[in-house]
């Protein structure tokens, strides 16, 4: 289905219905709440009754955003809704909402991971980030882009193209970004409450992560555990972007962070450079993203849960590599 039939056929469902509800992942991201806050402006806009909902709190960097506090945490959706728009999930159960089977499902997601599992789906790969295709829906549907809204969208576009610095980032991406400006965000005031606002957990989380820090040629890897948590009072979200750390290391194309969970599972955070797919990694294990920064949940314990990682990412950078030097 053409990129903007699909566009038309979330639109004419929208101006079908009067009532909706819109969310995202668990464990929402800068996209996830950007692209969900100006989508429910553009719905009000529209002369919608909207609710947004997630199973997890708007992660403190983001609580500034316009209209965040209007997000509430809920574990089931109640009540009766014309649909449910969903961001950036790959299925219900990503959403980790219950109460949403039965329902109308719109279904928008830019994920190389992405399933039609809804009753319109529109996936596009080739967007940098969910808020492009919120964008492009705000434009076709002739709302008003606001300052508010751009600010959301800005954020979104901002930490989904790890600060404009992931692949796929072109000049399309900038001219986005230069629009949203161009439309009240503050491209400075928003790095600052990205960058610049962390609690200090995080930072004590990191120091924890960075002493266990391991590096095998072009694989490095770092780990917390539970009690690492605990013990610097670390919440979940204290964890985005520590992976990052790793893969900025010279000479290093996979990086893999690892949190151990209170159910001993384990949440890993990959990162890639280069032709390593991370994405595809990750789908092994039920998780998914995009072709250099993906994530999943396995089976701990954590020591055999790092074994079991490393040695997937020791093949998949092999066969990367023996790809590479087939194509000269």
């Amino acid at each position: 289905m053409g990129d903007r039939h699909t566009i038309h056929a979330v639109l004419d469902a929208i101006e079908r219905g009067q009532r909706f509800l819109v969310s995202a992942h668990a464990r929402p991201d800068g996209d996830a709440v950007g692209s969900m806050l100006a989508c429910g402006m553009i719905l009000e806009q529209l002369g919608k009754q909207v609710e947004m909902v997630s199973c997890d709190r708007v992660p403190l960097i983001y609580r500034s955003l316009p209209c965040a506090s209007v997000v509430r945490q809920v574990s089931r959706v109640e009540g009766e809704y014309d649909a449910v728009i969903l961001l950036e999930c790959d299925g219900i159960e990503r959403s980790r909402l219950r109460g949403l089977d039965g329902r109308f499902l719109i279904n928008i997601d830019h994920h190389v991971s992405g399933r039609t599992f809804g009753n319109i789906n529109w996936i596009d790969t080739e967007a940098c980030a969910v808020a492009e295709m919120v964008y492009k829906l705000a434009m076709v549907a002739g709302v008003c882009i606001t300052p508010e809204m751009a600010t959301c969208l800005y954020t979104a576009v901002l930490t989904d193209t790890g600060s404009f610095c992931y692949d796929g980032t072109d000049a399309h991406t900038f001219e986005l970004a230069a629009e949203l400006v161009r439309h009240g965000a503050k491209s400075a005031t928003i790095a600052k409450d990205v960058y610049f606002s962390h609690p200090t957990s995080k930072m004590l989380l990191l120091g924890a992560a960075l002493s266990n820090l391991r590096r095998e040629g072009r694989i490095a890897w770092m780990w917390v555990t539970h009690d690492d948590m605990v013990r610097t009072s670390a919440a979940e979200e204290d964890c985005e972007g520590i992976v990052n750390y790793a893969i900025a290391i010279a000479g290093v194309d996979v990086a893999i962070f690892l949190r151990e969970l209170s159910n001993h599972r384990v949440r890993l955070s990959l990162r890639s450079k280069g032709d390593v797919n991370v994405a595809r990694l990750a789908e092994r294990f039920g998780g998914g993203g995009h072709q250099h920064a993906s994530g999943c949940t396995i089976d701990g314990p954590l020591p055999d849960a790092t074994d079991m990682i490393l040695e997937v990412a020791r093949r998949t950078l092999s066969a990367a590599v023996h790809e590479s030097h087939s194509l000269i």
